[in-house]
């Protein structure tokens, strides 16, 4: 009934290192399917869910939040009663990941999860950090993209962690002190990390 979550600068292979356990120890992997939950807690579509979340803590959803355009509510919308904004995002959020946390068997990507599950009692926390060369190469070789494109979405990603972690208070998230295993992946390739991951959790 384990938990683990992982964080990470983004390029670092989080995600992919996220599948990877998840398929090793058959755990759900909890990514993409949290913006689906909120979605339907909070009666919209995961459109707007994801839209909020990017931005969250920019001045751009602070706008956003203050003036909703009309027909940006009529595409989104599933129905009329339905609304999200960064606040209400972040306190699904909260639930959300709690839940899934009890339920248990499952690998949690990013979104804070390492605060929310803090005090969870089987939960493993990692972090994976890497220089941002090798970030920048990782997103080319994965995600097929020129170098330009890849600098753009690493630097953009990292705001938006950055932006993300102030809004609900939190600046120490790359602090070692918050984990129990910190991954530097210009030192070893994923396998090693899952070697090492699977260790961990099995030898508990």
């Amino acid at each position: 009934m384990a938990v683990i979550t992982i964080s990470r600068q983004f390029g670092a292979g989080g995600r992919t290192l996220g599948r990877m356990i998840a398929d090793k120890l058959k755990y759900t992997f909890a990514d993409n399917e949290v913006i689906e939950m909120i979605a339907e807690a909070a009666n919209v579509s995961p459109m707007w869910v994801e839209s909020v979340e990017k931005e969250a803590g920019t001045r751009l959803s602070r706008a956003i939040n203050r003036l909703v355009a009309r027909n940006l509510v009529d595409r989104v919308l599933k129905n009329e009663r339905g609304y999200i904004d960064e606040k209400i995002y972040l306190d699904y959020l909260v639930v959300i990941i709690s839940q899934i946390g009890e339920e248990g068997d499952v690998v949690i990507l990013g979104r804070g999860s390492q605060y929310i599950l803090n005090d969870h009692p089987d939960a493993y926390h990692i972090l994976l950090i890497d220089e941002y060369e090798n970030r920048v190469r990782f997103i080319m070789k994965h995600y097929d993209l020129p170098r330009n494109k890849a600098e753009s979405v690493v630097r953009a990603e990292d705001h938006r962690r950055l932006s993300l972690y102030r809004r609900i208070g939190k600046e120490d998230y790359d602090s070692p002190g918050l984990y129990h295993l910190v991954l530097n992946m210009s030192r070893i390739d994923l396998d090693t990390a899952l070697r090492i991951v699977l260790s961990m959790v099995e030898s508990a």
